[in-house]
């Protein structure tokens, strides 16, 4: 609402959000409660932690580095933080093989037989399927 208010009539959008526009006037003066004061103290402190472990480090391990240099926060307090600033974890994934060179399938024979000299248009196609 106090981005809008000078496009829109602060009357007609507390009507529509359904809130007082007292309460938004109260709103507007009131000083950032003890909490958010804390929270925007303590955001620096994780985004250090989170960068000290490469992007890997979850709520738990930033709650340990930050117990290493004093200071005490809840591990679910530091996993809102992390969701407000768009923190998150880089999760290493398994190795994959996906190639199965030990089938007992039919292998497709070679018809080229890496000749690459054409006697006629239209007999010998080649593609590329790197993007597969």
């Amino acid at each position: 609402m106090s981005r809008q208010r000078h496009l829109y009539p602060v009357k007609l959008m507390a009507r529509i959000l359904g809130v007082s526009r007292s309460g938004f006037y109260a709103w507007l003066t009131r000083s950032p409660s003890a909490r958010s004061e804390n929270d925007e103290r303590m955001k620096p402190l994780i985004r250090i932690a989170h960068k000290a472990g490469r992007g890997t480090y979850g709520p738990r391990r930033i709650q340990t580095e930050l117990q290493s240099i004093g200071t005490l926060l809840g591990r679910d307090q530091i996993a809102r933080l992390r969701r407000e600033m768009g923190l998150r974890c880089i999760q290493k994934r398994k190795f994959r093989a996906t190639t199965n060179s030990a089938h007992a399938l039919p292998v497709v024979e070679n018809l080229p037989d890496q000749q690459f000299t054409v006697s006629d248009p239209g007999t010998v196609y080649g593609t590329d399927i790197t993007y597969i």
